[in-house]
């Protein structure tokens, strides 16, 4: 049951409102009553045609202060690589052992993925299991490289991955409940700039079309990143 706290804010929340970036974050904070430290998301509204391969957008940031969690890697390498990607703070090392386990189980007990090129091919078999969570490693994600030091470092560090979806949304998490306000905004500043940076050179009209920001409990509240 919402506390009565949680729903004097609601009754006051206008949800038709556009609010500022400094009010937004704000109410969002306020809005965040769990007993566990909420997400704080970005869901954003592009105006482009994700059927076309020219307007999909995709990047990957490394949010000022990090977005406050520790995130399983599992970097599928070379034999002669097992050691330097265990050195750089993998969590699992994905051998032909290991693909095969998961092949067989179904199970993924990581949150991010990462190969040297040449491990790719091996990979197919697992495509069905990491394609539809988007966790297939791919240069373009900078979780396909030969470079695994540097690879599972920057993930470590707090490096995200983020794309638009099928209907031109992109939802990207920003940050905790518990970070300051100031942090907040300085991370939201970060990905809606590098958001802006991607605007596809074919993609005519408005670009972004509507934004808001939310806790993983609480409402979604309308925000101007213009």
């Amino acid at each position: 049951m919402p506390s009565k706290r949680t729903k004097e804010l609601k009754e006051k929340f206008d949800k038709k409102k556009i609010h500022s970036v400094d009010e937004a974050v704000k109410l969002v904070k306020e809005m965040a009553t769990s007993k566990f430290d909420e997400a704080i998301e970005l869901h954003v509204q592009l105006g482009i045609d994700p059927k076309k391969s020219d307007q999909q957008v995709r990047g990957t940031i490394s949010f000022p202060h990090g977005i406050g969690k520790t995130k399983r890697i599992a970097a599928f390498v070379d034999p002669n690589k097992e050691a330097e990607a265990k050195e750089a703070g993998a969590d699992i090392i994905g051998n032909e052992e290991f693909i095969a386990e998961m092949v067989q189980k179904g199970t993924i007990d990581f949150d991010v993925a990462v190969a040297t090129p040449t491990m790719m091919p091996k990979l197919a078999k697992l495509a069905r299991f990491l394609g539809p969570r988007g966790l297939m490693p791919n240069p373009k994600t900078d979780t396909m490289s030969p470079n695994v030091k540097k690879m599972i470092e920057e993930q470590k560090a707090g490096k995200e991955s983020y794309k638009n979806d099928a209907t031109s949304n992109i939802h990207q998490v920003f940050g905790r409940a518990s970070m300051s306000e100031e942090q907040l905004k300085e991370n939201l500043k970060a990905l809606t700039d590098a958001i802006k940076r991607l605007k596809p050179g074919s993609s005519k009209g408005i670009y972004l079309k509507g934004a808001s920001v939310a806790s993983t409990m609480g409402p979604g509240i309308k925000v101007d990143i213009s």
